[in-house]
């Protein structure tokens, strides 16, 4: 999708009442116009929130300009500290993720999350570690639990790791402990010096009740089950095929009526 696509899009989503865009990926630093991307999304009116997901790697450099142009807060994927397992994990180097942390929170994202996915026997160690770190830092840490999608289930039985224990040391250190409703119930655990949201499996009926998120493709067709592919409105062939804006809000409707409960997917 062009920048403009990408701003007519949001456009129409703000004036059917969405207030809030995520840019996710893939990794969406990796777009050479996403300075441009930001700033034709910022400027729409009706928008109350333009957030972004990214793996930290290009973000250092470009931090200062995203936020110039209207980003608001930033999630980094960081499973580890460790810059071996680092590169195990990701192939990546861990300096340049440790840079983007540093330059997101120099620059006012506000907030600044750490997505640390527990992987068994792999970083489940490093949770003591990652906590002083984003207190450091003044990043919340979100703590995220493996799920059984996109991964064949000899690694999921090897890597995952429930997030009960980690909970309930939490629960013993938190001087608040707040429950997101419209968000699985998620719970944010508010310690003296850091916060941690613990983020479960989203294949559950509870997560699907309280959803109320649309998401759209990077080939521009609206996906409004997570965990589903056989339900979604292609909006970019007929928004280059001439539909107006009107006609787009009605596909923005039908996938919206394409949801369907967990429970009741065969």
């Amino acid at each position: 999708m062009t920048v403009d696509e990408i701003g007519r899009i949001a456009k129409i989503a703000a004036d059917l009442g969405i207030i809030k865009v995520k840019l996710t990926g893939g990794e969406p630093l990796v777009r050479k116009d996403i300075p441009e991307i930001i700033k034709e999304i910022s400027s729409t009116p009706g928008l109350s929130d333009l957030s972004m997901t990214t793996n930290g790697a290009l973000l250092a450099p470009m931090a200062q300009e995203l936020h110039t142009r209207g980003l608001k807060r930033v999630n980094i994927s960081l499973p580890t500290l460790n810059a071996e397992v680092y590169r195990k994990l990701t192939g990546g180097r861990i300096e340049e993720v440790l840079s983007g942390v540093e330059a997101a929170v120099n620059v006012g994202f506000d907030p600044v999350k750490l997505n640390m996915l527990i992987l068994k026997c792999v970083n489940d160690y490093e949770f003591p570690v990652m906590l002083r770190f984003a207190a450091e830092v003044g990043a919340i840490l979100q703590l995220i639990e493996l799920e059984p999608i996109n991964v064949d289930n000899g690694y999921y039985v090897a890597n995952h790791k429930a997030l009960e224990e980690y909970e309930s040391v939490l629960s013993q250190k938190a001087v608040m402990i707040e429950t997101r409703e419209f968000m699985q119930n998620r719970r944010i655990y508010h310690l003296p010096d850091v916060r941690v949201e613990v983020i479960h499996p989203t294949e559950n009926a509870e997560f699907c009740r309280n959803c109320t998120r649309l998401r759209v493709t990077s080939d521009g067709r609206l996906k409004p089950c997570l965990m589903r592919n056989d339900n979604l409105v292609d909006i970019l062939t007929p928004m280059r095929n001439g539909a107006t804006d009107d006609e787009i809000a009605e596909l923005f409707k039908l996938a919206n009526q394409n949801r369907e409960p967990h429970g009741n997917i065969k």
